[in-house]
C-alpha cells in the first residue's frame, strides 16, 4: 500500500444469518452457503452484506471464503467497498483476514486498499481491524 497507512478498529454483530447446505461429504462433512447481513460500529460504521461459502469437516471445524459488501463510512469517509474474506472456525471463535478488492471503493472510499483480521467467538458479535491507505485514483469529467 501506498502512503502512510491508518488502522481503523471496532466491531461488527450479524445481524441475520441464512445457511444451508448444497452437498454433504464423507464422514459427516458437508459444503453450505451463507448470505449474512452485519452492522459495524467504531471507526467503520454502516451495513455490511456478506456471501460465504463454507467448508465443515465436523460442527466444530469449519473453513469459509468470502466476499462482504460494507457501505457507511470509513473514518468520517461516506462510501463503499468490498472485501474478500478467508477464514477458519473451531468450534470456539471464527478467524479471518480481509483483503480490500482493488477498484471496489465508492463515494469518499474510491482508491480505499487494505488487509486486516477479525475474530468472532461463537456468538454474533465480532471485533475486527483494517490497515488500509488510499491510492492515488485518476480524475475522470
Amino acid at each position: 500500500m501506498a502512503g502512510s497507512n491508518k488502522t481503523a478498529k471496532g466491531t461488527f454483530e450479524i445481524a441475520s444469518w441464512d445457511e444451508k447446505p448444497y452437498e454433504q461429504l464423507a464422514a459427516g462433512g458437508k459444503l453450505t452457503k451463507a448470505s449474512v447481513s452485519a452492522k459495524f460500529t467504531g471507526d467503520v460504521t454502516g451495513e455490511g452484506k456478506i456471501e460465504w461459502l463454507m467448508c465443515y469437516v465436523s460442527d466444530d471445524d469449519a473453513t469459509f471464503v468470502g466476499l462482504q459488501r460494507i457501505e457507511g463510512s470509513l473514518a468520517g469517509k461516506r462510501g463503499g467497498f468490498v472485501v474478500e474474506t478467508i477464514g477458519d472456525f473451531d468450534g470456539k471463535a471464527a478467524k479471518g483476514t480481509w483483503s480490500v478488492v482493488p477498484g471496489t471503493g465508492s463515494g469518499e472510499l474510491a482508491g480505499l486498499e487494505g488487509e486486516g483480521r477479525f475474530e468472532a467467538p461463537k456468538g454474533p458479535k465480532a471485533t475486527y481491524e483494517l490497515d488500509y491507505d488510499f491510492a492515488e485514483v485518476p480524475f475522470r469529467s
